[in-house]
């Protein structure tokens, strides 16, 4: 009777262990993960300086990233890749106080990347693509925050009092509204430009059509696309957005405006073809792309502001 009451205790153990290992491993896959990535050679370099830092090769460095990634994703784990900056990283962990040799400090910072830096999930690409969309997020968001800080600092009308960022980007949102209600059905490719000094600012939106005819659109695409055009119309600053439509059947059309006071004048169908299929470098004349029609753009009706908003 002891022998079988060891043999029934041990088998009952043996059982309880097994629902253990397994209901972890059904935990792993609830655990969301992020990896800070170092994109670029330089970044990578720079990281070397800490003993604690043990890769030899930046190459080496993102095969083994790609593996991880993979095995992780055969797991059914989701992951997040966020852009790692060496110079951020110091910053970090100097006003925080913590070693930057430690892999412990590398986890935390990754961690706040996670939270409010720039990332994209893993989706099984790889990572000649991941890298590109990772570092177009680091720069949208890093547009996005310039614009908005320069808006914040307009401060308030001096006659009537209002906040003139945030009306300038109502201003804005309600302008691209109207662009986008007018286009013609299709895919569309949206670029503002800003000329401002000192340096341009370039925002990139994609409006797709959707299911039910609305436009399909990034929230964050759209927020950083607004506030750009915004701070170009609150400043006055030369500037233009292009709209470029694929629709279901029949060639590329391909619309523009420049930015004047606080709306926008419709460019010529001659005017978009000399945008197009002129080298912005030399002035030298570029090839028309086939298939494409420069036109001028839908009429985008009155674009008459309220007395006292013409900021």
């Amino acid at each position: 009777m002891a022998h079988t009451d060891q043999t029934g205790k041990t088998s009952r153990t043996s059982r309880i262990s097994r629902t253990d290992r397994t209901t972890r491993r059904v935990l792993r896959r609830e655990i969301a993960g992020t990896i800070g990535l170092l994109t670029d050679e330089h970044d990578f370099r720079t990281m070397r300086r800490y003993r604690s830092f043990t890769f030899q090769d930046h190459a080496a460095y993102l095969h083994q990233i790609e593996a991880l990634l993979r095995e992780r994703a055969t797991q059914g784990s989701h992951t997040t890749i966020a852009l790692f900056d060496p110079e951020e990283y110091a910053d970090y962990c100097a006003k925080a106080g913590l070693d930057p040799d430690v892999p412990a400090s590398r986890t935390r910072f990754t961690a706040e990347l996670a939270a409010h830096g720039p990332s994209v999930p893993y989706e099984g690409q790889p990572l000649t693509d991941l890298v590109p969309a990772l570092v177009d997020e680091a720069v949208r968001q890093a547009t996005w925050e310039y614009a908005a800080t320069l808006l914040a600092r307009l401060g308030r009308c001096s006659t009537c009092g209002e906040d003139l960022g945030r009306a300038a980007f109502t201003r804005a949102s309600s302008l691209l509204a109207r662009v986008l209600d007018t286009a013609p059905a299709g895919n569309r490719h949206l670029v503002c430009s800003v000329s401002r000094s000192p340096e341009n600012l370039l925002s990139v939106l994609h409006a797709d059509d959707g299911a039910d005819g609305i436009p399909d659109i990034d929230e964050a695409e759209a927020l950083e696309f607004t506030s750009v055009l915004a701070l170009g119309l609150a400043t006055h600053s030369p500037g233009g957005l292009v709209m470029r439509i694929s629709p279901p059947s029949g060639p590329d059309r391909i619309h523009g405006w420049r930015l004047r006071g606080y709306g926008f004048e419709p460019l010529t169908a001659g005017e978009v073809f000399d945008a197009y299929c002129t080298d912005v470098e030399n002035g030298d004349l570029i090839s028309p792309e086939s298939n494409v029609d420069y036109c001028a753009p839908p009429d985008l009706g009155d674009q008459h502001l309220p007395p006292g908003h013409h900021h």
